[in-house]
């Protein structure tokens, strides 16, 4: 599957970057000293789609299935990687 790296800087309401590659993506951030969670994504499906598909989330209350549910979710099984100050934290 392919995937894409997607920074949020903190605080922001809408990413920053969208990167190929995550050391790209780590390149940048580090030049910037940004600070904020670098998330990979796959394409051409959402998150919760993707979640439910890989058995990694599966729906069990009617509010699983609405709208505001959807498109907030994002699952702990996606990659991703906090930064401070462009630094990867452990």
């Amino acid at each position: 599957m392919h995937t894409v790296w997607i920074f949020c800087g903190s605080k922001a309401s809408f990413p920053s970057g969208v990167f190929g590659q995550k050391e790209a993506a780590a390149s940048w951030i580090a030049k910037h000293k940004l600070s904020g969670v670098l998330t990979e994504y796959p394409v051409g499906t959402g998150a919760f789609d993707w979640a439910v598909a890989n058995q990694f989330f599966t729906p069990k209350k009617p509010e699983h299935n609405a709208a505001k549910f959807i498109q907030s979710f994002t699952s702990a099984r996606q990659a991703h990687e906090h930064y401070e100050a462009g630094e990867l934290v452990a």
